[in-house]
């Protein structure tokens, strides 16, 4: 096995100053997009992976490996969400022609399959090119491993207009969400011709990410808004242990798994049928929602622990619903506490999103915590940067939304104000070299 196809697997930690300083590394940074390809998928075939599920190693096996780029469908959905993120939506700059942005995605797989690598984004990117030139990489990411990093796409409903010739492939659930009861959407924040997450467990490997490939964008898109998160809230592995949100709770139990594959066809992955004709690029691939939640840190710190608990319909402590022992026990809507009453309220969080509540509605949650300073009056600017996937978003988050919105005891607490739709296609072919984000959608 190479140090390249080791550090795919998982089996070894190469930098990416390591990475150059070898004479696999050497090899690397002459290679072609296609020698690239080939290093990722001896990677995932040598560690008994199809890749199919673009899966990692567990979180805490080996925090510094590579995640396998290719397979059936994009890394960073069902992938064990990594501790860190670095999300941006970006829009078209006028102008931009069909060909210039097919190019730009042609770049943007390239540079991304590389530095999942634990590799720069381009060959010699840091200081091996023309020294009167801008440098390829920009840098920061030298000797550090690949951390995990996993880069997800999608795309807005706003690109499918006129500019492009996409208008006809826009599948029909692809239309921006209604407004919801008590949103506090900011423009700013909302909306995007595309959006680009970047997952990794070191920030400075997602911050890299992102930061190269809006460099390679200039001039053909422009960013519209971005959220660094760090502090996962949601487990989608059952590697993993769940995580608390800001508010202290742990969120998320109920979450759906990778290890799931039955449940994951039905309420993540979108099915052919769900596509017809023209919109048949989505197949395989997602739809992703995105909600800046900003929570009323001041105001929560403030309340009771049995407040607290109610708004949740969960304990602190151990995170069990109320009227149950343990984390995972299954809330039982029906039990009656001391006074008479329902021992998990009918406002609280856990009752109204539950599935059984929904018609059976589930998503998968990938959300992190963020914290951006303070407003003007001395108050945290901190919350819950919530992401979710799923078949449908029309049919799921919306009707999920609207119960909540209507009467979950969270809201005197928290106020959303950002929002995004985006479709995510399916991964990159594993059998097709010249591969790129959006092929089917393109060509």
């Amino acid at each position: 096995m190479t140090e390249r196809e080791a550090q795919a697997t998982g089996r070894g930690a190469a930098s990416r100053r390591a990475v150059l300083s070898t004479g696999v590394g050497a090899g690397l940074a002459a290679a072609t997009a296609g020698a690239v390809y080939a290093g990722s998928r001896a990677g995932a075939a040598a560690s008994g992976s199809s890749g199919a599920d673009s899966m990692a190693a567990p979180a805490g096996e080996d925090m510094s490996a590579a995640v396998p780029f290719r397979g059936v469908h994009q890394a960073g959905i069902v992938t064990p969400a990594q501790d860190r993120m670095h999300f941006v939506a970006l829009d078209v700059v006028p102008g931009t022609t069909r060909e210039e942005l097919t190019a730009l995605l042609r770049a943007w797989t390239k540079a991304t399959e590389r530095m999942t690598l634990g590799a720069e984004a381009a060959p010699g990117g840091v200081a091996g090119g023309n020294p009167l030139a801008a440098p390829a990489d920009t840098g920061e990411a030298m000797g550090l491993p690949a951390s995990g990093l996993t880069m997800t796409i999608g795309f807005g409903p706003s690109l499918f207009d006129d500019r492009f010739g996409l208008a006809d492939r826009r599948p029909e659930a692809l239309i921006e969400l209604p407004a919801f009861r008590g949103d506090a959407l900011r423009p700013e924040r909302s909306g995007g011709d595309m959006a680009l997450q970047a997952c990794a467990h070191d920030p400075q490997v997602a911050v890299h990410a992102i930061r190269n490939l809006v460099r390679i964008g200039a001039g053909t898109v422009s960013v519209r808004w971005s959220q660094l998160g760090f502090g996962r809230t949601s487990s989608t592995s059952t590697s993993q242990a769940t995580p608390r949100n800001l508010f202290g709770y742990k969120d998320g139990t109920n979450n759906l798994k990778a290890e799931d594959p039955e449940l994951l066809e039905r309420h993540v992955w979108v099915q052919p049928d769900d596509v017809p004709g023209a919109a048949a690029w989505l197949a395989g691939g997602s739809y992703l929602v995105a909600r800046r939640i900003r929570m009323h840190i001041e105001v929560w710190d403030r309340t009771s622990l049995q407040e607290q608990d109610a708004t949740f319909g969960r304990r602190k402590l151990k995170g069990e619903p109320m009227g149950g022992s343990e984390e995972f026990d299954e809330p039982d809507f029906a039990a009656l506490g001391s006074d008479g009453e329902p021992a998990i309220p009918r406002d609280s969080h856990v009752f109204l999103a539950h599935a059984s509540q929904l018609d059976g509605i589930r998503i998968l949650r990938r959300g992190y915590n963020f914290t951006d300073g303070t407003d003007g009056l001395g108050r945290l600017d901190a919350g819950l940067f919530f992401i979710a996937f799923m078949r449908d978003a029309h049919a799921q988050f919306v009707p999920m939304q609207r119960a909540l919105a209507a009467k979950d005891r969270l809201n005197e607490y928290i106020v959303h104000d950002g929002s995004a739709l985006f479709a995510c296609p399916p991964g990159i072919d594993p059998d097709v070299p010249s591969d790129f984000w959006g092929r089917a959608l393109f060509t």
